[in-house]
């Protein structure tokens, strides 16, 4: 078995005296561990943080910029390798895992421009003689907190932006695959970031509260559940840190009486399945607009749902791979039972799924739910499983209301040939992403994600310009020139003038 070390300058440290295992989720096999760090471990991070930062953060952005350059060039050279190791770990096919690992590339790429975006305000002549300028500074140390199902891309979102804009960054990432969360830090080192820069430490929440308490970190950025999301905003907050904590998700597909029912069948078979459904924008929940649309699109999907191909995260034909591991799945199947026990129909049952010789792999086959109503459990908690639930609306209005009222509101999308529907929904509905005929609204990386409601904590969301300013503080001069026309006798040697004339505010002036 092998063991997982933390990437912090020094090495691991002292032994630890505690694990966690990490499967490989097609046999169900413990594979690796890894140790869970403690206060001291988080230490010795820091120090190294402390000593490193401030040099990187006097680099000039251009050079910032060239690391990550080199960065993005050693990740596509190892793509092969980091997608066979996530998909180890994970779970999820390897076609999947490359597009993890990219999506998360795209934000570096976003990072490579960073001498542009960091660029200031500049008013002259705000007053007599007086000019304003604002600059973006590094806030020093940030840390992130990273969940299983995207162990490269949600990363990458972080520390790509902390780093170019010249922070120092610790990532603490889900330590049930945490081999991918490593590498990358190995490849950072490789592109030219100084030791200190990016480190990983791992553990649960002994280091997670240990993370939120210490006083040299200043900002957290969190990806998780909603109820753990709330309790690292809170505790960050509380301790004066900068937090961005991403919560969980419900996420709807509305489908118009007027929507291509084919071309809707082919997205959420991707939306709603794919990755086995754990993805914080996946599409678990389609509320088709009347009834005749509901049975018709009912009809397409039973088919499309009996040509999925549930199989190990190497099989290149597989549309899925298993969950991440035996406590998941069993979480996912109770939640199916749960809708069973409320009533509503469960028209493919994928519990009992098993494949011909990994009987022992954490699999499970695609479910459907039809007539679930709004106040049934199942429909109001996040699954994160291949469960699609269909939730009828008689009118466009009903429809709007669904994910407008839901607890979370982290992505939504409407499937319409109608412009104007189209329209005055993405106006209307109260949700932070909006797809429109897009089942899967993640933004492009130049512009910002985030969630409404319970599916996010803090004002402020992740990569794009909203990243930067997440990641650095704004420091704003007001400067004065006298053109030294007043210099009092004695001055001639060219020394600060000193004219009598009092400083007056520009907005007084």
């Amino acid at each position: 078995m092998r063991d997982i070390d933390h990437f912090i300058v020094g090495g691991p440290g002292a032994a630890a005296s505690r694990f966690g295992e990490v499967f490989d989720p097609n046999s169900g096999a413990v594979q690796a561990r890894v140790p869970l760090g403690t206060a001291e471990t988080l230490e010795r991070a820091i120090a190294a943080a402390q000593t490193a930062q401030p040099a990187w953060a006097a680099t000039n952005p251009q050079r910032r910029a060239r690391v990550m350059f080199n960065f993005k060039a050693l990740v596509e050279a190892n793509m092969d390798e980091l997608a066979r190791i996530l998909s180890s770990e994970h779970g999820k096919v390897i076609a999947d895992s490359k597009g993890d690992i990219q999506r998360g590339l795209e934000v570096i790429e976003f990072c490579c421009g960073i001498p542009h975006v960091l660029k200031g305000e500049y008013t002259q002549g705000a007053g007599p003689g007086i000019d304003v300028y604002s600059m973006r500074q590094p806030l020093g140390i940030g840390a992130g907190i990273t969940p299983f199902n995207f162990p490269a891309m949600i990363p990458m979102w972080m520390f790509g932006v902390a780093i170019a804009t010249g922070n120092a960054f610790i990532l603490k990432p889900s330590e049930r695959d945490p081999t991918v969360p490593v590498r990358l830090a190995e490849l950072m080192l490789e592109a030219g970031a100084p030791e200190g820069i990016l480190q990983v430490v791992h553990g649960d929440k002994e280091m997670v509260d240990a993370i939120l308490d210490h006083p040299a970190i200043s900002a957290v950025s969190f990806v998780g559940s909603s109820d753990i999301a709330h309790y690292v905003y809170r505790r960050g907050v509380e301790a004066g840190k900068r937090v961005q904590a991403m919560g969980g998700a419900k996420n709807h597909g509305i489908v118009m009486p007027d929507a291509d029912i084919d071309q809707v069948v082919k997205d959420l078979s991707g939306a709603a399945f794919g990755s086995a459904g754990e993805r914080c924008m996946a599409l678990p929940v389609v509320v088709p607009v009347t009834d005749k649309t509901a049975n018709e699109l009912r009809e397409a999907l039973l088919p499309a749902i009996a040509s999925l191909r549930v199989g190990v995260s190497t099989d290149n034909d597989a549309h899925y791979g298993p969950v991440v591991n035996a406590a998941h799945k069993q979480r996912v199947e109770n939640w199916i039972q749960t809708g069973v026990d409320e009533g509503a129909e469960l028209v493919v049952d994928g519990r009992g799924f098993s494949l011909q010789g990994h009987e022992q792999g954490f699999f499970i086959g695609p479910s459907l739910f039809d007539h679930v109503k709004p106040t049934m459990k199942s429909y109001q908690e996040e699954i994160f499983g291949p469960v699609l639930q269909i939730v009828r609306a008689p009118d466009f209005e009903t429809a709007l209301r669904l994910p407008s009222e839901h607890q979370y509101g982290n992505g939504v999308a409407i499937f319409t040939r109608n412009g104007h529907a189209a329209r005055e929904f993405a106006s209307r509905v109260n949700v932070g992403m909006v797809g429109i005929n897009v089942p899967i609204p993640v933004p492009v990386a130049y512009h910002s994600f985030g969630g409404w409601k319970r599916s996010a904590f803090g004002d402020i969301n992740q990569h794009g310009m909203e990243g930067v300013r997440f990641w650095t503080k704004t420091k704003t001069v007001t400067q004065r020139w006298p053109d030294g026309s007043a210099l009092p006798k004695g001055s001639e040697d060219g020394g600060p003038s000193r004219i009598q004339d009092a400083f007056v505010i520009p907005t007084m002036g």
